[in-house]
């Protein structure tokens, strides 16, 4: 046969071994496929599972940590009180720290120390009370006096509570009331009385913890400096030297433009005849210490008791705390409070109001060093790092 000319039996073998179906090797390759088939449907399923397992994992720790984080909202919105106290006992240790370490670097034992500061704000507290307590018991007084003549004009329907009572029936009224709603009298005396339990509480608890806090602030902070690796310590103890010596000056300031508001309160009452000016110059600058809040309830009160004299006069004193109230806000206080703790008086402003709206007294008081603590703490730390890269 010719060697060009193939015959149909050899074309047929050379498109079997082209297409691999030649003989004998048809059942390997299918078993083969088959094998790779199993295999690849075995992997499939292994990443269902896989996959599966992962998302189970997910969930899981996504609802775990759901749960974790609602306990802990829960907690802390359930002490929340508690912190609150906790937090006002630090920052009056905190701020009296600058007078006990004045004491201890002159050679006064921590202790006695804290005790001198103690007893010297005791002190300021019981001159308040000596002089409030002649104009609150010269008002009670004249009140018990005032009662029976009271009485007798009710009755007496040519007088003006005489008309009033004729028209309104006060006093049937008064009778009804105590007669019908006993028990809604009662519960607001225990309501009252719950307050007031509630208040001797709180400030037993800051006066406890407040000392502690002052008798054992060196053991504290060493504690805590315990935490900070051994080659960062230095550092961070001036870090908090700074921050704790800042807060004292500003708890100083606060005092200082307290002074001033009593001295102002003073000064004004005494030249318009308000009466009682030392125990009102004493209260405002009592009430000055709370941002915010404080000076604008002790000028109500000034202006009430400025009533009592007349009209004229209580418009005067309210004008007169409005004026001073703004110069206060915009000018004593920013300034002040730049020259103690080195804060812009826009931080101060915004701080104040962001802190009082987030925790109330507490936090328009804490504002401030809060905010210069963040201050430190930037410059220490992070602008740094930011101007070296």
């Amino acid at each position: 046969m010719a060697r060009g000319h193939a015959t149909p039996a050899r074309r047929l073998g050379r498109v079997h071994r082209a297409t691999g179906r030649g003989a004998g090797a048809g059942p390997r390759d299918a078993q083969r496929r088959a094998g790779r088939r199993e295999s690849g449907n075995e992997a499939v399923r292994l990443g269902a599972g896989v996959r599966t397992g992962g998302w189970l994992r997910a969930g899981f720790g996504l609802g775990l940590g759901a749960t974790l984080a609602w306990l802990l909202v829960h907690t802390v919105w359930q002490i929340g009180e508690l912190l609150s106290l906790f937090l006002a006992s630090v920052f009056v240790a905190v701020g009296l720290e600058p007078l006990v370490g004045l004491l201890t670097r002159h050679r006064v034992r921590r202790g006695w120390a804290v005790v001198v500061v103690l007893l010297l704000f005791t002190a300021c507290l019981a001159g308040f009370a000596a002089l409030v307590a002649q104009p609150v018991s010269d008002e009670v007084n004249a009140l018990v006096k005032a009662v029976p003549r009271w009485l007798t004009e009710l009755h007496n329907r040519h007088s003006f509570l005489g008309h009033l009572e004729d028209r309104y029936q006060v006093i049937s009224k008064l009778r009804q009331a105590l007669t019908s709603g006993g028990a809604g009298v009662v519960g607001g005396v225990l309501g009252a009385g719950k307050i007031v339990l509630s208040l001797v509480t709180s400030v037993v608890i800051v006066v406890v913890v407040t000392i502690y806090i002052m008798a054992g602030l060196p053991v504290i902070k060493g504690f805590c400096f315990r935490f900070v690796a051994a080659s960062r310590r230095p550092r961070a103890e001036a870090v908090t030297d700074e921050i704790l010596a800042r807060t004292g000056r500003f708890m100083l300031a606060n005092i200082a433009t307290s002074g001033i508001a009593g001295l102002a309160t003073f000064a004004w009452c005494a030249a318009v005849g308000v009466p009682y000016p030392a125990a009102l110059g004493f209260f405002v600058a009592l009430m000055d210490l709370i941002p915010v809040l404080g000076s604008t309830i002790a000028g109500v009160a000034v202006s009430l008791v400025a009533l009592s004299v007349s009209l004229p006069i209580a418009g005067a004193t309210a004008g007169f705390y409005i004026a001073f109230r703004l110069a206060e806000d915009y000018l004593i206080t920013p300034r002040a409070m730049k020259y103690a703790v080195d804060v812009h008086p826009v931080v101060t402003v915004v701080g104040v109001l962001v802190g009082g709206a987030l925790l109330g007294i507490i936090g328009a008081l804490v504002a401030v060093p809060a905010a210069v603590a963040i201050g430190i703490l930037l410059d220490e730390y992070l602008f740094p790092r930011v101007d070296a890269s």
